[in-house]
C-alpha cells in the first residue's frame, strides 16, 4: 500500500474517533457500521494501483480496486479492462465461483470484445484448475470438457486454442480414469457385469485414452471370471490387434494360452485372483 493511500486511511480512522468522542458511544457503533465515505479518484489512479496490489499478491484489495474502477467510471475504457482483471484477480486467488461469475458478466456485456477469447479460455481454466481426483464425482471434469471445447469451436485460430485442445485430451483421460476406477471396483468384488459395462464405456467412448489396454485386459479378466470365454477371446484378439507390444498384451496372452508369462506387476499393474 502507498504512503499516499496510508495516509488517508489514517486520516479517515482520525475523522472517526473525533466523531465517536464529540457524539458518545451509541453514535460512535452506529457510525462504525458504515462504509467509508465516497471519494472520486481519477481512473488511471485507481487502476493502476489495484495492478499493484495485484503485483503484491493483495489479492482482496485488487478485486476491490478493479471493481471500484468500474463503479466510479462506467463508461471508460478501464471500466472493461477493469472488469476482466477482477474476473483474473479471483481465479488468481483461487475464488473459482467468483471469477467465473465476473467472466459470465464480462462475456454479456461485451460478446464483441477483442479479450473474449481469453475470457472463455479464463473460464474454461477455472472449471479446468478444480479438477478432482478420479475417485470423486467428475461433474467438474465435464464442466471444464465442455468450456474448454467452447473455446476450441469459437476461437480455433486463437493462441488459446492450441492449449485448449491439449486439455480437452486430458480432461478426457480424466474422466476415462474415472470410469476404469469404478469399474475395478466392481471387478474387484466379483460385481462382473458391472465391471465390463464401465470398461465397455471406456473402449467405446475414450478410444484416443491411455486407459484403453488395461480396459481391454480388463473385459478378458471379467469374461474369463464368467466363464464366457468367446468374449474373452474377442476382447484379447483386440487388444492384441491395436497393442501388441503392450503389458496389458502380455497378461492377457498368458490368461489365455497359458503360454509365456504376465508382465511384471507394478502399482499400477494387478490381478484380480485369477492366478
Amino acid at each position: 500500500m502507498s504512503n499516499e493511500t496510508v495516509g488517508k486511511t489514517r486520516r479517515v480512522l482520525a475523522g472517526a474517533v473525533l466523531t465517536c468522542a464529540a457524539l458518545g458511544l451509541g453514535a460512535c457503533g452506529l457510525f462504525s457500521a458504515k462504509e467509508d465515505p465516497y471519494v472520486d479518484q481519477p481512473v488511471d489512479q485507481l487502476y493502476n494501483r489495484a495492478l499493484d496490489a495485484l503485483g503484491q499478491q493483495d489479492y482482496k484489495a485488487a478485486a476491490k480496486g478493479f471493481e471500484e474502477v468500474d463503479r466510479q467510471h462506467p463508461y471508460s475504457v478501464w471500466a472493461t479492462k477493469a472488469e476482466l482483471m477482477v474476473a483474473f484477480t479471483y481465479y488468481e486467488s483461487n475464488k473459482y465461483d467468483d471469477a467465473i461469475i465476473a467472466l459470465d458478466r464480462f462475456i454479456q456485456l461485451h460478446p464483441g470484445h477483442r479479450d473474449i477469447p481469453y475470457a472463455y479460455y479464463l473460464k474454461a481454466l477455472c472449471y479446468y484448475e478444480q479438477i478432482s481426483d478420479v475417485g470423486r464425482d467428475q461433474r467438474i471434469t465435464q464442466q471444464a470438457l465442455d468450456a474448454l471445447a467452447e473455446v476450441v469451436k469459437r476461437f480455433p485460430e486463437s493462441p488459446y486454442a492450441r492449449d485448449a485442445r491439449l486439455k480437452v485430451e486430458l480432461a478426457i483421460d480424466h474422466l476415462a480414469g474415472k470410469e476404469m476406477a469404478v469399474g475395478r471396483y466392481y471387478q474387484q468384488n466379483q460385481q462382473y457385469i458391472g465391471a465390463i459395462n464401465r470398461y465397455r464405456v471406456v473402449i467405446e467412448r475414450y478410444q484416443t485414452t491411455t486407459h484403453v489396454p488395461e480396459a481391454l485386459h480388463r473385459l478378458v479378466e471379467s469374461y474369463l471370471s464368467l466363464g464366457v470365454k468367446s468374449e474373452a477371446q474377442e476382447a484379447a484378439a483386440v487388444l492384441g490387434y491395436n497393442f501388441p507390444g503392450s503389458d496389458w498384451y502380455q497378461d492377457s496372452y498368458y490368461l489365455m494360452t497359458g503360454e509365456g508369462t504376465p508382465a511384471p506387476v507394478d502399482e499400477k499393474r494387478w490381478f484380480f485372483g485369477l492366478f
